[in-house]
């Protein structure tokens, strides 16, 4: 017990506080994270107002289809009465120009739309994603040699494209946020999930708890269920948490192309759409969707960064600012006469003591050749001659 105890010490491991399982260990490593905390709370909070819609527009009186042409200057082209675009007690917001639609009522919705449109469509290429990755990584090799292709038939079509041909050629009776939804989903993110998890079901499937259960007898379900998807859940849950803002965006995208959400239906990249022509005379309903747009984008963005490193504490973390001048001025302050932040001049630093350095010491073969050698005759005539043999006596 006592050596163990020294090898952890060593190791650098504290002992007192013991490793955290599971969901506690990941909850307590994303809390570490100061930014995706705040990230988290702004995306607590939009979802929330998403929710809480027709609670929000009800306290202020208001809807968002609900045309209000008294609120506008016809004789100006549509421009909204008084400042900040009409925003008042009774518009909290101010309202649209040539309209006159209420500006948070149709904030809100938006809100409703996009998360909505991105959350649905994530859900969808996740699930696809990991089925068809999972399939062809533990199929054979003509199944995985399928798979794969079509996988990258879609991971090389234009999003924009297929959905512009999409959109146009479905009946406007098919719900519109639906159908946006499916298309994102459809077209892109599905395959490039199949593609890491395809990667990761060939790694995973090599070890020997996967490799027992297939000898075993499993099915090829079973396997996946029992045994491959608790590996999967990391890189799947990191991807699926960076997917939906670009879901998000993509959605903004095709409403402000026009062939998103239809009217009246609030979105806020059909806000955008209407907005284009009234940067100048009325800046804020142009700044006010494009702002919610980049606000959610944003907390979504760092908190996927934050669930990433949280459930990889190998990775890395761009949220981190600084840890590498804070690492040199750690180390700096490890060397003694060095004060962080000034480079020591070379003049200063003391020489090492001449009298301590140890003399050089010969090459035992360098001696071995330096040392005179004698000729062979030489020392044949050195050696001493036997004496004569005294003559025998007959």
């Amino acid at each position: 017990m006592s050596e163990a105890l020294a090898a952890v010490g060593a190791a650098g491991t504290d002992t007192s506080v013991p490793a955290a399982p599971g969901a506690r260990q990941f909850w307590r490593r994303l809390r570490a994270q100061r930014a995706a905390l705040v990230a988290a709370a702004v995306v607590a909070l939009l979802v929330l107002v998403a929710l809480a819609a027709p609670l929000l527009t009800a306290l202020e009186g208001q809807d968002p289809t609900t045309y209000h042409p008294s609120l506008i200057d016809s004789a100006r082209g549509g421009v909204p009465l008084g400042s900040f675009g009409g925003a008042g007690a009774g518009h909290w917001l101010g309202v649209e120009p040539q309209t006159g639609r209420d500006m948070f009522a149709r904030l809100v919705y938006g809100a409703r739309v996009s998360l909505g449109v991105s959350l649905g469509a994530t859900v969808v290429q996740v699930a696809l994603g990991v089925a068809v990755g999972v399939a062809s990584g533990l199929g054979n090799r003509w199944v995985d040699a399928v798979l794969s292709r079509i996988t990258d038939i879609f991971v090389a079509l234009p999003l924009m494209v297929m959905a512009l041909a999409l959109l146009a050629v479905v009946s406007s009776g098919f719900p519109r946020p639906v159908l946006v939804a499916l298309i994102i989903a459809l077209v892109s993110g599905w395959s490039t999930t199949a593609k890491m998890v395809r990667a990761q079901t060939l790694t995973l499937k090599n070890l020997d708890y996967v490799a027992a259960s297939r000898l075993s007898g499993w099915s090829i379900g079973r396997t996946a269920v029992r045994e491959l998807l608790p590996g999967l859940a990391a890189p799947v849950i990191t991807y699926a948490a960076l997917l939906i803002p670009q879901n998000i965006s993509a959605e903004a995208a095709l409403s402000f192309l026009g062939v998103g959400v239809k009217p009246p239906t609030p979105s806020w990249g059909q806000m955008l759409t209407s907005a284009d022509v009234w940067y100048q005379a009325a800046p804020q309903y142009l700044l006010l969707p494009a702002l919610a747009l980049f606000v959610t984008v944003f907390a979504m963005t760092v908190l996927g960064d934050g669930v990433r490193v949280a459930l990889d504490p190998r990775a890395a973390s761009r949220l981190r600012v600084g840890t590498g001048r804070k690492r040199e001025a750690r180390a700096q302050t490890a060397v003694p006469g060095v004060v962080p932040g000034v480079v020591p001049d070379a003049a200063a630093v003391p020489a090492p003591d001449a009298a301590v350095v140890p003399a050089p010491s010969p090459a035992p073969d360098a001696a071995r050749d330096t040392a005179p050698s004698l000729a062979p005759d030489a020392a044949r005539d050195a050696a001493p001659s036997p004496a004569p043999k005294k003559e025998e006596r007959a």
